[in-house]
């Protein structure tokens, strides 16, 4: 580029003048970094660069545009020139930059930066902000950037990259020493300990794993961020203790230094390499293609990337599924050089500060301790065995100590060899008793105080010995499960349903079913169910019923566990079946006898319901905090007691009845303190024993005290509950039966632009209908706004009321459909079934989830002649399967044909609509 005719100012105040006039800076910039930045995207979407190459030319690019502004404001004239140096910080310092990134820059002056400066400054960075870039900026002198370093962590981070681009080096390389120094002895050792604080709050923030379906790709644990500190407490402490390094032009990796200091194998190092580069390139991708600084893997962009990236479908697996799966090995990498590089690097600068060699001591058994960490014995390095492999976890386990990061690093080197201890018993009982091992000593009993047992799972898994030893387990490390429903990949899933059984059986986790707390302690069976929640989902990714393969592959692997035939039949049943009351709770009346005696018939034992309902809590809450409610409890509490009691030989009927005697008793006697007799009668008489099996004592009370306030003369009475600590809202009506009200009430919650979860209809002996809905916002959160609420129980009443044509209304709304949504392919069923109940029609009705589906479901069903006697919405992620419980208006089955086919049509029809898939 040339320099015109110096221009005034620009507009500022004073009489210097800058040799080009910004507008005509910025537009000859525009053109020139616009035509860089489209060659760097056409390198790289055609696979000539990678993400890092790439990072490293929009840096390059940068900085030519930075060069030519600092020379239009006249930087580099003569006799204007005061001690001052343009530096480079952070990732941009480091010379790369992600096409959406921000340009971080630090203006370096020796003292008060006089005014002239100052608008030389400003010119450059209205410039960048005129091209439309992101810019971060300070002004300090070297005395200010040394003291804010000292005083704030995220300075001293951000200097540790700091790269001049344009004036007095002597200024930079000041700053470099001054960091130098102040980065030894105890500020070293608290910048380390600020860094991992950070990290640690960063992942509470967006997940403890690096296996959520949706990861944050730069923020995430196992991701871009957990690279960097990495790379931040190495340069802080090992580079800055390497004299003759250069600070500030040292390329941002973890290979130099690391494998100087023996830390890291030239091999892992080139692996933290390929890491690196994996990483930045899918950032790359996801930049380009939502066009913005976007870091979060959403469903719809996987596909995309994964298929940019020549991730193709093979076999059962589709392409997106192999991208993601190997996008969670790369973070399992991340992982490993995390649990071993931190704390080396840390005993590393604690011993160079000391003078002091790390204190080694004889451990438990044939292993050492190092700083009270234990590890193998160096010494009898030749004669180590592949057992010692799972005796130093089993150690670990027993006597509750933190391995070594040398231990780890062992592991992690030599996991391949674990495959050969398949079918020894000694390393099967080792492994049993590892997956086994109670949350507290006293798991029936723990001490309130007492702290809890390390969970070493997840650590047998990140090393690599899990896919290792267990066969089959490999094929689902890393699995996505591209459901929108599950938040965890296949493997992470299951181990978490393990560490929750944990917690269930020390009474710390079921919540709103808690007499499977005493279940627990009564178990026969209970290496069978660990291994059961372990093995849940082994038979993922071979195609067809998961539970059928799992179930096939079970004895298998039982057998190389050495356990006997009778516990292998009881680990293969419950895989089989742990679908069963999930799917039965959900969708079909349990208050139905046929519904109860089929399930007993297929459970058989008292102690196998036992087994299959503790399996089937653990398995839900495993999916995602939100998957479970008090809803849920409670039918599956009912549905266990109802299906024990048909096991016990009871009479159902009976019990029933006596229990719901017990349970009017006790709302009685509560509701006595602030309702009249004549309330408390009323309410007393209403719903059949169902309803009074389907709630909590406090739930009754409050349906109570909510019906005596009705008034004929409104249309509904409607009571609003959000209970944010489970990101939904519960929405109970009262009100007169009707024609189609279903149908309207959904119809106005999708006006609301809420998301039914869950919906029970109760119709009581006096034509009243109590309607209970579980709802969220468009974002997956519960409605808590007083604004929100209002709004809610408005536009219920003017539906109701008929102020609001609904149809209408619903096809001008602008209603809360995502980008998302279209990632998936989900399959439409309409599925009837005449034998499971003797009064109803049985009608599955299955699709993909949207905004006021559920209307347009119930609508049509009205419309047909359908009166829907009992509702049961199911929603997994983006799927729905609503169950209704249907007559036609003369209280018969709808069995004909011609019927069946007429309102699987019309239901095909709305659930296929092109109109209702826009994204």
């Amino acid at each position: 580029m040339t320099s015109s005719t110096p221009e005034q100012n620009d507009g500022l105040p004073g009489s210097y003048t800058f040799r080009l006039a910004r507008n005509e800076a910025v537009n000859l910039l525009r053109r020139e970094l616009g035509k860089q930045r489209e060659d760097i995207r056409k390198a790289f979407e055609e696979r000539k660069l990678n993400g890092v190459e790439a990072g490293h030319a929009l840096a390059a690019a940068m900085d030519k545009v930075i060069l030519h502004l600092t020379n239009y404001a006249g930087l580099d004239q003569s006799g204007l020139s005061e001690p001052f140096c343009f530096c480079a910080t952070g990732s941009y310092g480091a010379g790369l930059l992600a096409p959406f990134s921000d340009i971080d820059l630090l203006f370096v002056t020796d003292n008060h930066p006089s005014p002239t400066l100052l608008k030389q400054i400003e010119y450059i960075l209205y410039s960048l902000w005129d091209l439309g870039l992101k810019v971060g900026h300070a002004t300090h002198s070297v005395k200010s950037c040394l003291l804010g370093a000292q005083n704030d962590q995220t300075m001293c981070t951000t200097l540790l990259y700091l790269r001049p681009l344009h004036g007095d080096t002597a200024l930079a390389d000041a700053i470099q020493t001054g960091l130098r120094a102040y980065l030894t002895g105890r500020p070293l050792i608290d910048f380390i300990k600020a860094k991992i604080r950070e990290r640690e709050i960063r992942h509470q923030r967006f997940g403890e794993t690096p296996f959520l379906v949706e990861p944050n790709l730069k923020e995430g644990r196992g991701g871009l961020r957990d690279l960097q500190v990495l790379n931040w407490i190495g340069r802080a402490s090992l580079e800055v203790l390497m004299p003759g390094r250069d600070l500030a032009h040292s390329a941002l990796s973890l290979a130099p230094t690391c494998v100087k200091l023996g830390l890291l194998s030239p091999h892992k190092s080139y692996r933290a390499q390929k890491v690196w580069t994996f990483l930045w390139t899918v950032r790359f991708h996801l930049h380009y293609i939502t066009g913005r600084n976007e870091e979060r893997l959403t469903f719809d962009v996987q596909p995309i990337i994964g298929a940019r990236m020549g991730y193709a479908t093979h076999g059962h697996q589709k392409g997106v599924e192999r991208f993601m799966r190997h996008y969670f090995l790369m973070a399992r990498i991340v992982l490993r050089l995390a649990r071993v590089l931190q704390p080396a690097i840390m005993l590393h600068v604690l011993e160079q500060q000391s003078g002091t060699s790390p204190v080694v001591e004889q451990g438990p058994e044939e292993f050492v301790r190092i700083n009270g960490r234990l590890a193998f014995d160096a010494q009898k390095a030749c004669q180590q065995k592949v057992v010692e492999l799972f005796k130093i976890l089993d150690c670990a386990r027993r006597y509750q100590l933190e391995l070594h990061p040398s231990a780890v690093q062992h592991l992690i080197t030599n996991e391949q060899f674990a495959t050969s201890l398949r079918g020894n018993p000694e390393i099967a009982e080792i492994f049993l008793n590892l997956l086994c091992d109670p949350a507290f000593k006293n798991p029936q009993a723990p001490h309130k105080e007492e702290k809890e047992r390390p969970f070493l799972l997840p650590l047998f898994n990140e090393t690599g010995l899990l896919g290792r030893y267990i066969a089959y387990w490999s094929r689902i490390v890393g699995r996505t499960q591209f459901d929108s429903y599950h938040i965890y990949a296949v493997d992470e899933h299951s181990i978490e349903s393990v560490r929750i059984l944990r917690q269930i059986e020390a009474g710390r986790m079921a919540d709103e079913i808690p007499f499977a707390y005493g279940l627990t302690k009564e178990l026969q069976a209970r290496r069978e169910l660990y291994l059961a929640a372990f093995l849940h989902d082994i038979g993922k990714g071979y195609g067809g019923d998961h539970s059928s393969v799992g179930a096939d592959l079970a004895p298998r692997i039982c057998q190389q566990l050495c356990l006997s035939q009778e516990e292998a039949d009881t680990v293969s049943w419950l895989i089989l079946h742990h679908l069963l009351l999930t799917h039965t709770a959900f969708t079909r009346d349990i208050d139905d006898p046929n519904t109860i005696l089929d399930l007993a018939d297929t459970i058989q034992s008292p102690e196998r319901l036992k087994l299959l309902l503790l399996l089937t809590i653990a398995d839900i809450r495993a999916v995602s905090p939100r998957a479970w409610n008090a809803w849920k409890a409670t039918l599956l509490h009912r549905l266990y007691s109802r299906i024990a009691d048909v096991l016990d030989g009871g009479l159902q009927t009976a019990e029933d009845d006596s229990r719901v005697n017990d349970i009017k008793a006790s709302v009685r006697t509560a509701l006595m303190a602030d309702l009249s007799y004549e309330d408390i009668t009323a309410f007393m008489a209403l719903g059949r024993p169902g309803y009074w099996l389907s709630f909590d004592q406090d739930t009754l009370e409050r349906h109570a005290r909510m019906i005596a306030t009705h008034k004929d003369d409104v249309p509904a009475t409607i009571d609003i509950q959000p209970l944010p600590s489970r990101d939904i809202t519960e929405l109970t009506i009262f009100c007169h039966n009707q024609p189609g009200l279903f149908s309207k009430i959904a119809g106005a919650l999708a006006l609301c632009g809420a998301i039914i979860s869950d919906a029970r209809i109760h119709t009581f002996s006096n034509d009243m209908v109590l309607d209970t809905f579980w709802i969220q916002d468009g974002y997956g959160e519960a409605f808590e706004e007083p604004s929100h609420i209002e709004r809610l129980q408005k536009t219920i009443c003017n539906v109701l009321e008929g102020k609001i044509r609904l149809e209408e209304a619903l096809k001008a709304a602008t209603l809360p459909l995502t980008r998302r949504m279209g990632a998936f392919y989900i399959p439409s069923r309409v599925v009837y079934d005449n034998n499971a109940s003797e009064l109803y029609t049985i009608l599955e009705v299955a699709g993909r989830d949207r905004p006021a589906l559920l209307h347009d479901i119930t609508y049509t069903l009205y419309q047909e002649g359908a009166v829907i006697s009992s509702a049961h919405i199911a929603t997994y992620g983006l799927r729905v399967v609503d169950v209704f419980y249907i007559s036609d208006r003369n209280g018969r089955k709808f069995t004909a044909e011609t019927d069946q086919h007429r309102i699987r049509a019309a239901l095909l029809n709305i659930l296929t609509d092109p109109s209702s898939q826009k994204t």
